[in-house]
């Protein structure tokens, strides 16, 4: 058995939803279920908007302490940081599960993943590179991004259940309860720099460079896209197994990402078929509908205090590169 998982809030279920969609037409045998950052109780959604995959409510896989995160970390932390305690909860809660594999919700399945249930009868973990070849401009995100931010991508990553995997996910589950953080300067990006140990702790790591598995704004410079008999295709070799929309707003449509400046849909418009697919699985899975939700985690002064804190750090930064450029 394999189960696939992904991790939100409410307001992030329309994207749960699109992404549970895909792998139920591409991948039947897998079991999917939502991780829910959230509270259900009190919750009662319109007809046509309930989920129809189940949702596991975080206060029920037994976090310790899992108060104290709520408190320390904003809604991107706080989501970010219990992915391992979803892995070690699926394992324990399905002994009859051998393969554990994570996406991010922002994602499409497009193609059975065989190659990668193929890696995992041979590895016990398969991580995707942001990039595999060098960036030729200075546009964001470049390589020095990925310094800061990972070498891996952790909208996917893919576990074979064994000792050395779940003494893994233990180790990353320390680290996480306390240093999931989006602090650059500290070293730290939410969950993804931890995972650069992975492939030193785990040898038998594979990394996944196949242009088809983990395609999104971070390596567009890499990948181009056409159609062959119907199927996505990149490079004119390799298909599309799943593309990951990280920073795409259906309200703000005319931008590929709000996390990069590299390219416009004018300038790609290879892309633009694969981007309205996305839209519009989006509009019919509710998504302004369940925006509105606000997480049951986050008090609201303590967003307010996030983006403050951010904005008193990050503006008198731009103001000496700023300075710094005119000298």
């Amino acid at each position: 058995m394999t189960i696939a998982f992904t991790i939100c809030s409410v307001n992030y279920l329309a994207q749960a939803r699109t992404l549970g969609d895909s792998l139920q037409t591409t991948n039947p045998d897998l079991q999917y279920f939502v991780g829910l950052v959230d509270r259900l109780d009190g919750v009662t959604f319109e007809p046509g908007y309930e989920p129809n995959y189940p949702l596991v409510e975080v206060h029920t896989i037994g976090i310790k302490n899992f108060a104290g995160m709520c408190d320390r970390y904003n809604i991107t932390e706080l989501n970010t940081a219990v992915k391992p305690f979803f892995f070690s909860y699926f394992f324990k809660k399905h002994p009859e599960a051998e393969k554990v594999i994570y996406f991010d919700p922002d994602i499409i399945v497009f193609q059975p993943l065989t190659r990668l249930l193929g890696h995992l009868d041979h590895h016990e973990t398969v991580l995707t590179p942001h990039l595999c070849t060098p960036i030729e401009d200075q546009k964001t995100p470049n390589e020095l991004n990925h310094l800061n931010t990972g070498v891996y991508n952790l909208g996917f990553c893919a576990f074979r259940r064994s000792d050395d995997v779940l003494s893994y996910v233990k180790w990353w589950e320390e680290k996480l309860r306390y240093e999931c953080l989006i602090a650059l300067c500290d070293g730290l990006f939410v969950d993804q720099n931890w995972m650069n140990f992975l492939p030193l702790f785990i040898k038998n790591t594979f990394i996944e460079k196949h242009r088809g598995h983990n395609a999104a704004y971070w390596n567009l410079h890499e990948r181009y896209f056409s159609k062959k008999a119907d199927k996505f295709v990149i490079n004119d070799k390799q298909s599309l197994i799943f593309f990951h929309y990280s920073g795409y707003d259906p309200r703000r449509s005319e931008l590929i990402s709000k996390y990069q400046d590299r390219f416009t849909f004018d300038e790609r418009s290879d892309l633009v078929e694969l981007f309205a697919i996305y839209h519009d699985r989006l509009v019919q899975n509710g998504n302004e509908y369940y925006r509105q939700f606000p997480c049951r985690y986050i008090k609201p002064e303590k967003i307010y205090k996030y983006v403050r804190v951010r904005k008193a750090l990050i503006v008198p930064l731009r103001k000496l590169v700023a300075a710094l450029d005119t000298h």
